[in-house]
């Protein structure tokens, strides 16, 4: 008879990873009865609406074999540290009150009928996490909630490091291309995470992909259809453990009559949206930490009233300069869009703060979506049928739209390298894309019968085969709990 078997999950303070945490959870233990799970979360030394949306989630998502236990904050002042400080101290001061909370769980589990600690599924960023698994014996496995492309380019960063003393920082600033066994097509220097151009920087990643090795597997939320190239990739690595692809993840795919917005402010979106046309709307939204400046903003809003399209837009307003905080919203948008601007738009177009963006881009109405190409944002569009103009901001963002664009022809272009440091919350050096620029991916990716909306539509029913019984990522998964109990 099987025994129970209990993973510890332990994602990043994050919005965006946990919601693909608490996915996997859910899709495993719907997968197989004996199998329980417990998610340790770590909050975020910064406050947002985004964040409370996502606790709240968390908490609504709880089920007697899926629970969650917030992890004490540390007494440390993280606010105040260099970002490579941060990355290494936020983790590694959370080590012991994981160690606790493990300790809790086995004195509570003692006997025959509970469930048996099973291994540690970590965070990309929490490596860290791996020596406290080793000290409770139990294997470690990665949740790499970005793409295989980019698990491709860390692998090959640190493998060049590591067998040729090659060092990528060296080519900053250049018009080289990196030829990647990952991507078909030669990546432009540019498109790399320009944290990765640092040489300081790059270190913890080095150090990820090293640890990535001493794992019993990664689970990554892409699936083959998707990327059947880069997943084929990842055997010329080396020696990595074995690689599950699960994907697509997100909240609320599930549940088609309430994916989101279920507070006053998503309701009242929703209701405008639901005067409008099918495809008739581009959505303008730049994810939990994407926000512009005040000349930034007048372009866009130039953009979108020369378009003439239906629009959605998601104005943020930038963190005080110098805190490292999530941006919040505007009090008075008015006084940051150009004169007159919400007078002459109000029949076309509706300005809002935060938004409820799974509910949005399920929704019929809208046909195109700006965004700033994280994956998890990439993953709903797709999921959704809804095309594309990438605007990438941050992290492994300039990736992703290198790879949306030229590599799987399935978005439009308006920047595959614009760039910013979140945490130069002043704006200063920001870049500023034209309006003209901006006009010209609005444009691009409302058009009805283009091409790339087409591809994104027959991808979009590719997402959900490969959930389905005996598609690619249904297999997968089975493949890893098959492991969990051996």
């Amino acid at each position: 008879m099987k025994k129970a078997a209990e993973l510890v999950f332990i994602p990043c303070a994050g919005v965006g990873h946990l919601i693909s945490t608490v996915e996997i959870a859910k899709l495993l233990v719907s997968r197989e009865d004996h199998l329980f799970i417990t998610v340790l979360v770590m909050k975020a030394p910064f406050d947002s609406k985004g964040n409370d949306a996502c606790t709240e989630y968390c908490i609504t998502q709880a089920t007697d074999r899926i629970k969650f236990i917030n992890l004490p904050q540390p007494d440390v002042d993280f606010l105040n540290m260099t970002r490579i400080n941060f990355r290494k101290s936020f983790f590694e001061s959370h080590r012991p009150y994981v160690r606790d909370a493990v300790t809790k769980l086995l004195a509570g589990s003692s006997g025959s009928s509970t469930p048996g600690l099973a291994g540690f599924v970590i965070d990309m960023f929490c490596t860290t996490m791996i020596d406290v698994a080793n000290e409770f014996g139990v294997p470690t496995y990665i949740f790499f909630t970005s793409n295989a492309g980019f698990l491709g380019l860390v692998f090959h960063l640190q493998m060049i490091h590591d067998d040729h003393d090659v060092d990528i920082a060296d080519l900053k600033d250049s018009d080289s291309e990196l030829v990647l066994p990952s991507f078909v097509n030669p990546v432009p220097i540019k498109a790399l995470p320009s944290i990765l151009l640092e040489k300081e920087e790059a270190i913890p990643f080095l150090n990820y992909a090293r640890r990535f090795r001493e794992t019993k597997g990664i689970l990554i939320n892409t699936f083959s259809d998707l990327e059947p190239h880069a997943l084929r990739s990842l055997d010329s690595y080396g020696k990595i453990p074995p690689v599950y692809p699960v994907g697509p993840l997100l909240k609320g795919k599930s549940d088609d009559n309430n994916p989101g917005g279920s507070d006053q402010a998503g309701r009242e979106i929703l209701k405008w949206l639901d005067d409008q046309l099918p495809s008739s709307v581009v959505f303008l939204c730049f994810g939990s930490m994407g926000s512009f400046g005040e000349d930034q903003v007048k372009e866009i809003a130039c953009a979108l009233e020369q378009s003439g399209h239906l629009f959605l837009w998601s104005i943020r307003c930038p963190p005080p300069k110098g805190k490292i905080t999530h941006p919040s919203d505007y009090a008075d948008p008015a006084a940051i869009l150009p004169e007159g601007f919400l007078e002459r738009t109000a029949g076309i177009g509706k300005v809002i703060g935060w938004a409820p963006q799974v509910a949005v881009l399920a929704h019929p109405a809208v046909g195109g979506f700006v965004s700033h190409c994280g994956w998890n944002s990439i993953l709903e569009s797709l999921w959704f049928g809804v095309p594309v103009a990438t605007w990438p901001m941050y992290s492994e963002q300039q990736m992703n739209a290198f790879e949306m664009v030229k590599e799987l022809e399935l978005a439009v272009k308006i920047s595959v390298d614009y760039g910013w440091d979140f945490y130069n919350t002043g704006q200063e050096g920001q870049m500023v894309l034209s309006a003209q620029e901006i006009e010209r991916g609005i444009r691009e990716v409302m058009e009805h019968d283009s091409n790339i909306r087409k591809k994104v539509n027959e991808m979009s029913e590719m997402c959900k085969k490969a959930l389905m019984d005996g598609g690619s990522s249904y297999s997968s998964l089975g493949r890893f709990i098959d492991q969990i109990f051996l």
